[in-house]
């Protein structure tokens, strides 16, 4: 007896290449990828880079709302893994009955959590604005030291944090690394790093020296707004043309802000002769 063939089993479609390829993850602090060991930039690029930053933006201002040293210490601290809205939300009435550290720990920790409960881990939040406040009353006299490391001592203040408070408030030229900053350092090879603290040593040594009041937040900014983690919007890049990024989206013209700002940088020049 003839035994049946069987029919043949059909087979599985092949996926165009075009839907198979994934999108480059965005370079984090959890996973850096493969890092660079050096800059894509030579010194002059990377000063048209940041005269660029300052042609679009001369004077950028931070997003946190605060009264004084103490209120954008205690803004900063309660930032972590928190956008700049929800806290300026949650401190609005906050800082209204407690901008001194005394205040604050009149109020209590029960109060402050009941005042921030809208943010990120705020019970733990809570306890570290009393405990950082009790600290500056009794170590600094109630003030905020102009110092990074007596900064870091404080409860719930790291290497940012006091890195943020010493350029906002007191004009250091410092380097405060957060997850945009830390990105676009590896992203379009600035300040490659495979650590915050390697970024921001990368960043220092980058910057030009006329640049580095502002270069933070022009850096944080362009990260938050334009080099988004998931899709860069290329297209509103005021250094698209600068940018030696692989994951740069291809135009066949400089997008119209990096124009307007090389336009300002040669009149600016002009002007000068």
């Amino acid at each position: 007896m003839t035994q049946a063939k069987s029919p043949a089993t059909a087979k599985p479609a092949k996926r165009s290449v075009k839907s198979a390829q994934v999108r480059k993850k965005a370079p984090s602090v959890d996973n850096p990828g493969k890092v660079l060991k050096r800059s894509r930039y030579t010194k002059a690029e990377t000063y048209e880079i940041f005269q660029r930053f300052h042609a679009d933006n001369p004077e950028p201002e931070g997003e946190l709302d605060y009264i004084n040293a103490y209120t954008l210490l205690v803004a900063v601290l309660l930032s972590a893994q928190a956008t700049d809205v929800g806290v300026n939300r949650a401190t609005k009435h906050l800082f209204q009955i407690a901008d001194t550290p005394e205040k604050m720990v009149a109020l209590g920790e029960d109060k402050v959590r009941e005042e921030i409960r809208t943010i990120g881990l705020f019970k733990t939040k809570a306890k570290n604005v009393i405990l950082m406040s009790e600290q500056l009353i009794r170590d600094h006299g109630g003030e905020v030291p102009e110092d990074r490391e007596a900064l870091e001592k404080l409860p719930g203040v790291g290497r940012k944090t006091a890195n943020v408070v010493l350029n906002i408030f007191f004009g250091h030229p410092t380097i405060a690394v957060d997850t945009h900053l830390f990105r676009l350092g590896n992203r379009i090879g600035i300040a490659p790093g495979k650590t915050p603290i390697d970024v921001e040593k990368s960043m220092e040594k980058a910057v030009p020296k006329e640049f580095s009041l502002h270069a933070h937040h022009w850096l944080i900014l362009h990260g938050r707004y334009i080099c988004k983690a998931r899709k860069p919007e290329c297209k509103r890049c005021v250094i698209y043309d600068l940018c030696k990024s692989p994951e740069k989206e291809k135009f066949d013209a400089v997008p119209d802000i990096a124009v307007r700002a090389k336009a300002i940088i040669e009149r600016e020049k002009a002007s000068s002769c």
